[in-house]
C-alpha cells in the first residue's frame, strides 16, 4: 500500500526526491535491492546532494559487497551534511566489513561525538573493539560498563515481581532474540528448544526475527507442539516487550544477542523478570547491570581469569555451547591433498577477525609448506580492491598471490558447507576466535588449529576443540600455532584418517549432545532460581549500588552549588555595587545539557539535532536516517 501511495505521489510530482528515496527504503526492506538502487539514483538525479539518498545507496552497496561504491556514496553523504551522524555509523560498518577495525572505531566515535545518544554507534563500537582486544587491560570492560550505566538511565526498572518464590516448582524460561532464523546463534539455541523438559521448564520465545525463514517456522512449530509459547515481537517497542514478559510471569529471561543487530537490551534494562541472563550471542560482558548472569564454561572463562564482567559468570559442566548441525550439510568429502598433491589451509571467518598479526602467522605457515595453498571465504571478497589489498599484504609477507584463493559469500547453506571440501586444515583467527565456523569445520571433517588467549573471545575455540577431543590442536603461542599446523600438514595419511572419523567424534562429544547439555543448562537455571528464592539477586544488588552512587553524586553537586552560591554572595559583598553581574547574562549562566552534550547557550539546541534534515519514512517524519545499522556476526542490518 505504501508503494502505491509513493508512486501516486511521484505521478503528481515526478521531481519529488523524498518520495523516490522513501520508495527505495521500502524496496530495500523487502530485499528488492536492484529496485531500491534505482529509486535512490532517481532521487539523486533530482537532488544530487540529498544526503539521505547518498547514505541509503551506500547502505545497499555495502549489503551487496560493493565496498568501493559504498564508501564513495557514504563519504558524499557526509560531505553534503557533515553532521550526519548515521552516515558515520554506516561508514564504521563498512570499514568493519572490510577488515579495517581502527578506521571502523574512529567512524563510530565520530558519530558519537555528533550524537552521543546513538545506540547503533555505541553498540557497534563495543562490538568492534572485541576484534582487537588483547585482554591486557580493563579498557574494554570499562567501555561496556560505562555504556551500561548510561543506557540504564533511559529505562525505568521493575524491582519487585509476583513470581511465587517456590524453590522446586516448574519454571518459566523466556528466550529473547532476533536470530531465530538461519543465523549463527540458531545452531546453538536449537538444542534447548528441542530438549527442554517442558513439564518443568515452560519455554516462552520472544522472536524479533525481521524476516522469518524455514528454520524460524520449524523452531516455532517445535516450541508450540511441546507446549511452549511463541511471541513475534519484531517492531514492538522494547518497553512493551518488557510488559509482555511480566504478563507471562517469566522467571528467567535469557537474551541471546548482546550488542549485535536488533538486540533487545532495552527490554533487559527494564528488569521485567526476577532473573536475567545473557548467553551465546556476544563474546563479552553486556555491561548492563540489570543482567544477573552470563553463561560460559571453565575453558572459555577459566576460574582464575582476570577478565572482568558486569554479570556474574555461571559455568556449565561441559561446553557453554551445543551445536546442532545443519541437515543440509551433506557428506564429508575426502581430504583434497590426496588428489591435489598439496596441502590447502583455509578459513571462512569474517574479514574483521583476520588481523595483520593473523596474516603474518598464516604466511609463515604457507611459506614453510612447499606448494601449499590458502583458501579464504568472506563477503567482501566480491570487491576487487579488497581482494587486491588482501593479496598484496600476503605478498609483502612472502606469499605469492597465485597460491591464494579468495571466495565471496556463498548464499546456499549446502554449498557453503560443501566448500569445506576445498581445505585440508582450518586455521582459526586470533585474538577473536571463530565459533560457528569452527563447529562447521569440525563437522565437515576438517581439523582446526586455534590459539588460547586471556579472555573469552580468545578461548571459544579452546573450549570447542577440547570437548571434541582435539585439545592437542590448541596453541599457546604463535610459534606453537605454526608448529601444530605444520605437524598436521606433514602427514596426509593421518589427516585422511582424522577426516573420516571427525564427524562421528564430534557428534558423540558434549558439543553435540543436546540432551545432556540441556540437563546441565536446566540445572544452572534451577541453581539461579534457588539463589533468588533465598534472597540472592546479583542485579538488584548492583542497582542498589548504582542508586547509592547517584545519590552521592547528587549530594556532592548540591554541596558544590551551595558553596558556589556562598562564594558568589561573599564576592558581591566585596565588590562595588555599580558592577553587578545579572544572573541571566552569559557570564554567570550555567551550561545546559542538550542530548547529554554540554551547550554554552541555553536557548540553542545541539547543532546536530537542529541541522540534521528530517527523513520521511513511510510518511512519518523522523529525525534520523532509517539506515543506521548494527552488526550481527559479520552481517549488517538496520
Amino acid at each position: 500500500k505504501a508503494i502505491v501511495f509513493y508512486e501516486l505521489a511521484l505521478h503528481f510530482n515526478p521531481r519529488c526526491a523524498e518520495a523516490c528515496n522513501n520508495l527505495g527504503v521500502i524496496y530495500k526492506d523487502r530485499d528488492n535491492l536492484d529496485k531500491a538502487v534505482e529509486c535512490y539514483q532517481m532521487a539523486l538525479s533530482i537532488k544530487p546532494n540529498f544526503s539521505q539518498s547518498l547514505n541509503n545507496l551506500g547502505v545497499v552497496y555495502t549489503v551487496q559487497g560493493k565496498m568501493d561504491a559504498a564508501a564513495s556514496m557514504i563519504e558524499k553523504a557526509i560531505l553534503a551534511n557533515p553532521t550526519y551522524a548515521e552516515a558515520y555509523n554506516n561508514l564504521g560498518v563498512l570499514y568493519r566489513d572490510a577488515g579495517s577495525i581502527t578506521l571502523s572505531v574512529q567512524a563510530y566515535e565520530r558519530c558519537l561525538q555528533i550524537d552521543p545518544d546513538s545506540r547503533n554507534a555505541g553498540q557497534n563500537r563495543l562490538l568492534a573493539l572485541n576484534y582487537i582486544d588483547e585482554g591486557s587491560d580493563d579498557k574494554l570492560y570499562d567501555a561496556h560498563r560505562e555504556w551500561g550505566k548510561r543506557f540504564m538511565k533511559l529505562y525505568a526498572q521493575y524491582t519487585s515481581w509476583d513470581n511465587p518464590k517456590v524453590a522446586d516448582r516448574p519454571l518459566v524460561i523466556g528466550y529473547v532474540s532476533p536470530d531465530f532464523f538461519t543465523h549463527s546463534v540458531s545452531y546453538f539455541v536449537e538444542a534447548p528448544l528441542t530438549h527442554h523438559d517442558y513439564t518443568n521448564c515452560k519455554v516462552v520465545v520472544y522472536s524479533g526475527v525481521v524476516k522469518a525463514d524455514a528454520k524460524t517456522l520449524r523452531f516455532k512449530d517445535k516450541v508450540l507442539k511441546k507446549g511452549g509459547v511463541w511471541r513475534d515481537i519484531y517492531g514492538i517497542d522494547e518497553k512493551k516487550v518488557a510488559t509482555l514478559v511480566r504478563e507471562d510471569k517469566v522467571d528467567i529471561l535469557v537474551e541471546l544477542t548482546g550488542h549485535t543487530a536488533n538486540n533487545k537490551l532495552g527490554t533487559m534494562a527494564c528488569c521485567p523478570a526476577p532473573i536475567q541472563v545473557t548467553w551465546i550471542g556476544y563474546p563479552n560482558t553486556t555491561g548492563l547491570p540489570a543482567i544477573d548472569y552470563r553463561i560460559t564454561d571453565s575453558l572459555a572463562d577459566s576460574p582464575n581469569t582476570n577478565q572482568k564482567h558486569v554479570e556474574e559468570l555461571v559455568r556449565l559442566p561441559e561446553s557453554f555451547l551445543c551445536y546442532t548441525p545443519s541437515p543440509e550439510a551433506g557428506p564429508v568429502c575426502p581430504t583434497p591433498a590426496i588428489s591435489n598433491g598439496f596441502i590447502t589451509f583455509g578459513s571462512f571467518n569474517n574479514l574483521a577477525k583476520i588481523t595483520p598479526k593473523v596474516m603474518q602467522v598464516w604466511a609463515r605457515i604457507l611459506c614453510a609448506v612447499p606448494n601449499s595453498r590458502l583458501v579464504v571465504k568472506c563477503k567482501p571478497f566480491c570487491c576487487d580492491s579488497i581482494r587486491q589489498k588482501f593479496l598484496s599484504t600476503l605478498e609483502e609477507l612472502g606469499l605469492e598471490s597465485l597460491r591464494v584463493d579468495l571466495l565471496p559469500l556463498i548464499h546456499l547453506n549446502h554449498d557453503h558447507m560443501q566448500a569445506y571440501s576445498l581445505m585440508d586444515i582450518s586455521l582459526d583467527t586470533f585474538p577473536y576466535a571463530g565459533t560457528t565456523t569452527t563447529c562447521e569445520s569440525l563437522y565437515m571433517g576438517v581439523p582446526c588449529v586455534t590459539m588460547a588467549g586471556s579472555v573469552h573471545a580468545h578461548n571459544v575455540g579452546v573450549s570447542l576443540l577440547t570437548k571434541v577431543g582435539l585439545g592437542r590442536l590448541v596453541a599457546k603461542t604463535e610459534d606453537e600455532y605454526v608448529s601444530l599446523a605444520l605437524g598436521l600438514a606433514s602427514d596426509v595419511s593421518a589427516l585422511e584418517e582424522l577426516r573420516k572419523s571427525l564427524r562421528e567424534l564430534m557428534i558423540k562429544s558434549p558439543v553435540c549432545d543436546g540432551e545432556s547439555f540441556t540437563r546441565g543448562l536446566e540445572s544452572a537455571y534451577r541453581s539461579m532460581w534457588h539463589r533468588y528464592c533465598d534472597g540472592d539477586s546479583p542485579a538488584l544488588r548492583r542497582l542498589e549500588v548504582l542508586a547509592g552512587e547517584d545519590l552521592d553524586k547528587t549530594a556532592v553537586k548540591h554541596a558544590d552549588l551551595k558553596a558556589q552560591r556562598a562564594n558568589a554572595t561573599a564576592e558581591e559583598d566585596n565588590q562595588s555595587p555599580i558592577k553587578k553581574v545579572d544572573a541571566t547574562s552569559k557570564g554567570g549562566e550555567p551550561q545546559i545539557m542538550v542530548n547529554h552534550v554540554s551547550s554554552p547557550e541555553g536557548n540553542q539546541a545541539l547543532v546536530t539535532a537542529k541541522a540534521q534534515p528530517q527523513m520521511m519514512v513511510n510518511g512519518v517524519s523522523s529525525p534520523h536516517s532509517p539506515s543506521g545499522r548494527c552488526e550481527a556476526n559479520g552481517h549488517s542490518s538496520r
